[in-house]
């Protein structure tokens, strides 16, 4: 992969881009199996390196199926050394993300720690970003029009919520600053997201969920609700601006472990109401895959083999979580 960036759009009809990374570290290869929901070829995309593949990127376990047409830009952000960053399907017309999808594995997950977050408060710089504190900034592979900007996040009465966090992407310079990117945001209270339990949950992912006892690879895909009928704002808002402020977030989890039943994966995904909540009883938010997938229209690890899909996305299985 050259480390020369190059925005590489391709147009679809009257609208927009999409973006994406390249290979996958895992054991299921296209045409292995039968799965007649995954996803198909990728029209509409952007990406940071003409070298990336964007149709092994669409076709990685963690990816839900794509709405795709012209409102929706499929990016996904990458980093020479490790390959896929992380992936979100962006809603133009809403000006955010669907959902917010990576990996976690050895070499690249939660645990790995060659940067210091605290370098940002310090003068370092990402494009340019930084220097007086963590370097959020608009997305640059979302064509201008449609990116959210520092000033739409100003006096909206949220924090600025990372989907994917920036504890989780320490591995370098470069991965720890592509979080930063405002299109892997979502406005969320401080009581939620800031000890609350969005916090609590994110917490429970990297001290349980991601060690080598526990998965091989974990498949993880967050989201806040922007549908109709599921945002707080900016219907009366708390966002004085252009922002979706979720009524909901969502967390989908697959994990792949060889000592699992179930051809080596489980699933479970959390559901939870956007306000101050301070709460650890994880189980009580619990839910499905498939339960997630009917609140909010959003196919769940579509490329999964057929039989695997049906069996894991059905089965809550509290236990093997370590929940009651």
């Amino acid at each position: 992969m050259t480390k020369k960036k190059h925005l590489l759009f391709l147009a679809l009809a009257t609208c927009l881009c999409c973006a994406c990374g390249d290979e996958e570290n895992n054991d299921l290869k296209s045409g292995t199996a039968k799965n007649e929901n995954a996803n198909g070829y990728v029209a509409n995309y952007a990406t940071e390196y003409s070298s990336t593949n964007v149709q092994d990127a669409a076709k990685r376990l963690e990816m839900p199926r794509l709405k795709g047409g012209t409102d929706n830009l499929f990016v996904v952000h990458t980093i020479p050394t490790y390959g896929v960053n992380y992936c979100l399907e962006y809603d133009c017309s809403r000006l955010a993300a669907r959902w917010t999808a990576y990996q976690w594995y050895t070499g690249f997950s939660s645990k790995e720690s060659n940067w210091n977050r605290n370098a940002w408060k310090n003068g370092q710089t990402y494009n340019g970003y930084g220097g007086e504190g963590d370097p959020f900034q608009p997305d640059p592979l979302i064509p201008r029009d449609y990116q959210t900007t520092l000033e739409d996040h100003q006096s909206n009465g949220c924090d600025r919520g990372h989907m994917l966090g920036s504890a989780d992407r320490l591995n370098s310079k470069e991965a720890n600053g592509q979080t930063f990117y405002l299109s892997n945001m979502h406005p969320q209270f401080a009581a939620f997201n800031q000890g609350g339990i969005w916090y609590n949950l994110e917490e429970r992912l990297r001290k349980q969920y991601d060690t080598t006892s526990f998965r091989d690879t974990l498949y993880v895909v967050k989201g806040g609700t922007i549908a109709d009928g599921q945002v707080l704002a900016p219907a009366k808002g708390f966002s004085g601006r252009r922002l979706i402020v979720p009524k909901y977030f969502f967390m989908a989890l697959l994990c792949k472990n060889s000592s699992t039943s179930q051809g080596g994966y489980k699933a479970i995904a959390f559901w939870m109401e956007h306000k101050g909540n301070n709460d650890a009883d994880f189980a009580k938010y619990a839910i499905s895959i498939n339960e997630l997938e009917e609140k909010t229209g959003i196919d769940f690890f579509c490329n999964l083999p057929d039989d695997i899909e049906e069996q894991v996305e059905g089965n809550i299985a509290l236990a093997a979580w370590g929940m009651k």
